[in-house]
């Protein structure tokens, strides 16, 4: 995952968000009842991120699925050679007792 898709990423959801609100402030009502706009804001912000943000959502799954393959065959890797390093010490330990 590279640092600056999740920072586009961030970017953009946070202005999704924070554009609206300022909008729905303008109107005397929404004044008022600022956490209704709240909503609202996050309602809108949720919909544009879903039709407009598909592609760095993409990237930055990708990414974390990439990063998280190559630690899960980095641990087989290592579990395969502690048990080829316990099977050896265990056909030392049988020559040395023989």
């Amino acid at each position: 995952m590279k640092a600056r898709s999740a920072l586009v990423y961030t970017v953009l959801r946070l202005l999704a968000f924070i554009v609206p609100f300022a909008i729905l402030m303008l109107f005397p009502v929404m004044r008022e009842y600022y956490w209704l706009a709240a909503i609202f804001a996050a309602l809108i912000g949720l919909s544009l991120s879903v039709i407009f943000l598909r592609r760095p959502l993409d990237e930055i799954s990708t990414g974390l699925a990439e990063r998280r393959a190559r630690a899960r065959a980095a641990s087989s890797v290592e579990t395969d050679e502690s048990a080829e390093d316990a099977a050896a010490d265990a056909a030392e330990g049988r020559a040395a007792a023989d």
